[in-house]
């Protein structure tokens, strides 16, 4: 039965090593495929266009790949209802070949490309600048493609969709079947919508052979078939490189398609683990074509790991939105590639798709018949009309009832496709962008992220929401609900001196991890060896933090924490921007907390956990370097506040953020890890609203296996703390639940 990942439920197994659910899909025997080998050489296209529009001659692109301008209006009657332009922003995050120039059309236009007939992956490029005049987001136009009179674009915006994915640059790819001797293009701006005009920056073109076949499958979870044949157009949504790095244009198989890697779609802290092919494993091409997927693909794979207790008791899930009202064609791509995984019934597994199952018992080797040997598994889902944008779900989970060998799944590639509809529309609403809001430099305490380029890659469609909705729901409505006040911080002084102030020393005054004030030494200025190990973090000197902080310019200050305060810098020549938090000698929170941060956070790293940079221990100073966070903290944003308030969309993103980070510290870790301070001031946001767990002085590592809490003195916040852990003094992850909702 599939178990689908809730935050709410606390874990049994507190996930050692980082190895934790790792997705690995076998899918349904389908397959009406040929089974014979093919030559293991790469498809060779017989047509291959790169039309560079706007521009005039040949240019190479980043991969070497010469485009050829349109100019010369090889493919289109005429000039007069187009016009050549260069963008406006030419960025410098933004390859030049084929997005810095453009074709506008202020009125219909088509191309015309001479092609055989056959399959062909159709690319379109967009890069959302200001043209000649006109404004990007006036560029609001349908895109058609016949014959098969399919619709790709329709009202489509170039500039909101990269603004809702915070892409400098868009890609779009279809395959669509050509019977006839032509295949037309035709953009047509959106009628009634003020100064609109269509515009692309680039067109590719490739024959494919036909990946899809006319293959009848069922649809998951009904006992309705579809088949996809000559009529059918597809979308690529996701094309992913399972547990590997990004495959460019030029290492494919000779479709010229890029794989992306998977990581950013993991669902919370179920990355499993990831390893590489046996160098004694041979990929051979025995039950599919050579040009399924490029060997890179399949030389690499992400597993659940070798704990069983651990993977029986979560999935392996990936989270990929979509545009709903449409079927999806998955294909899951498999080989196993590392001993002694050679017979059958040694790793089962089974296959759930959008909360359905797909598969129980995909079985690799009884498959594709032995190691080294790819293989794949499509499946046919609905994802119903209920959003404006939907996730779907990829998880895997052991399957118990073969008593496999062992209790595990791996998966090695991942494609997600959108079928066109019974009349042919392809295309989805343009996506929501998130509120322009101006952050407040001046009031926050914001360790963080902030001044990054964006995404050097444009993939179709970004970002990913998940977890359990109902259980969610519930937990941001009382997360967004109560106003709390201020809280004070509860728990003792690490140490304290004869005078009553905080003992406040250097950690290498302290002698390792005694934090006692009475181990320190004689000598307690200058330059010294620290006590913390150096491949920890970043070890800064003091010089180098007063250089960041202009000599902790009181101008710079963003704020004061329990800490201390918190200073806005520069590190590395101004080329990346900093929050320097400097302790304070009297502040409550001293040496242990300061040891602890740095222990933990070092160790850690998650998309939605703060980064810590490095350190300072030098002349008796404690400071802590984080990357900055443009937004500040989540507080900051809900209780008496000037700002724009956050939509409810967004503010249900920020939960599910902070709600993976925290899963993550109690799932992900070698060693489960409580926060112990949960509160909206310790959510951070970055420059793209992406919630951050931040503070993690008072953490406190878990129960093992054998014990059901940690018995210790109690620390948090008044309003936020479990009263059980309050009453008795025994920790678990339960007490971080609590405070979260």
């Amino acid at each position: 039965m599939a178990t689908t990942p809730n935050r709410s439920r606390s874990p049994i197994f507190p996930l050692a090593t980082s190895i934790l659910l790792l997705f690995a899909s076998l899918l349904s025997l389908h397959s009406s495929r040929a089974a014979a080998a093919a030559s293991s050489s790469t498809f060779h296209p017989a047509d291959y266009i790169l039309l560079n529009c706007g521009a005039s001659g040949q240019l190479p692109d980043l991969d070497n790949r010469n485009w050829t301008g349109d100019n010369g209006f090889t493919f289109a009657p005429s000039p007069q209802n187009s016009i050549a332009a260069a963008a406006a922003n030419q960025a410098s995050s933004v390859p030049q070949v084929p997005y810095m120039t453009a074709r506008i059309f202020p009125s219909r236009f088509t191309y015309a490309f001479p092609v055989a007939p056959g399959r062909k992956f159709v690319r379109l490029y967009f890069y959302p600048s200001n043209y000649t005049g006109r404004a990007a987001s006036d560029a609001r136009f349908s895109l058609t493609a016949s014959p098969g009179n399919f619709t790709l674009l329709s009202n489509f915006s170039a500039s909101q969709t990269a603004l809702a994915l915070n892409f400098d640059y868009l890609t779009r790819e279809f395959s669509i079947n050509v019977s006839s001797g032509f295949l037309n293009l035709t953009f047509t701006p959106s009628p009634g919508v003020p100064k609109a005009y269509a515009f692309v920056n680039g067109i590719e073109i490739v024959s494919m052979p036909d990946l899809f076949g006319s293959s009848t499958l069922g649809i998951v979870g009904s006992s309705t078939v579809y088949t996809v044949d000559q009529t059918t157009a597809l979308q690529t949504m996701y094309r992913l490189n399972v547990g590997g790095n990004d495959i460019s244009t030029v290492q494919d198989s000779g479709l010229y398609r890029s794989w992306e890697d998977d990581t950013k779609y993991l669902y919370g802290a179920a990355f499993g683990v990831t390893y590489p092919k046996d160098p004694n494993v041979t990929i051979r091409y025995t039950k599919e074509p050579a040009y399924t997927a490029p060997e890179e693909v399949y030389a690499t794979a992400r597993s659940m790991g070798t704990d069983a207790n651990i993977n029986l008791n979560y999935n392996l899930t990936w989270i990929l939105p979509v545009d709903p009202g449409f079927l999806y064609l998955v294909r899951l791509h498999f080989c196993e590639i590392q001993y002694p995984m050679t017979l059958p019934n040694q790793r089962v597994f089974s296959i759930f798709l959008s909360n359905q199952t797909a598969q129980q018992d995909t079985d690799v080797i009884l498959l594709a018949g032995e190691i080294g040997s790819p293989v794949y598994q499509d499946f046919i889902v609905v994802v119903t009309n209920a959003a404006d944008l939907q996730d779907f779900w990829v998880a895997l989970h052991p399957y118990q009832k073969s008593k496999p060998v062992y209790y595990d799944a791996i998966l090695n590639g991942l494609e997600l496709f959108k079928l066109s509809s019974f009349d042919g529309n392809l295309a989805g609403p343009n996506p929501i962008p998130p509120p322009l809001q101006t952050p407040d430099p001046d009031k926050v305490v914001r360790p963080g992220v902030g001044g990054k380029s964006k995404s050097s890659r444009a993939p179709v469609v970004g970002g990913a929401v998940g977890g359990s909705v109902a259980a969610v729901l519930l937990v941001c409505a009382l997360l967004f609900a109560a106003c709390r006040q201020r809280r004070k911080v509860v728990g003792g002084r690490d140490a304290v001196t004869s005078d009553g102030t905080s003992g406040w020393l250097p950690l290498s005054l302290y002698g390792g991890n005694s934090h006692s004030a009475g181990s320190a030494k004689t000598n307690t200025t200058g330059s010294y060896a620290s006590s913390l190990p150096s491949n920890l973090c970043r070890h800064f000197s003091f010089a180098e933090i007063e250089a960041a902080t202009n000599g902790f310019d009181e101008s710079l200050l963003l704020g004061v924490g329990g800490f201390g305060k918190v200073y806005r810098g520069e590190v590395d020549g101004g080329s990346t921007k900093v929050a320097i938090k400097r302790g304070n000698p009297m502040s409550e929170q001293g040496v242990h907390e300061f040891q602890t941060e740095i222990e933990m956070l070092s160790k850690l790293r998650h998309r939605h956990l703060v980064s810590l940079i490095g350190y300072c221990e030098e002349n008796r100073e404690m400071i802590l370097v984080y990357d900055y966070m443009a937004h500040g903290t989540l507080r900051e944003h809900l209780y008496k506040t000037q700002k724009p308030p956050l939509p409810w969309k967004q503010r249900l993103e920020i939960c599910i953020g902070a709600a993976r980070g925290l899963h993550y510290l109690h799932t992900g870790a070698k060693h489960t890890i409580i926060h112990r301070d949960v509160k909206t001031t310790n959510i951070l946001l970055d420059d793209k609203w992406v919630a951050k767990v931040s503070d993690f002085g008072l953490s406190k590592t878990g129960p093992t296996l054998d014990h059901t809490h940690v018995s210790t003195v109690v620390k948090g916040s008044f309003g936020y703390l479990d009263p059980e852990y309050f009453r008795r003094q025994q920790l678990t992850e339960k007490s971080d639940v609590y405070s979260f909702g």
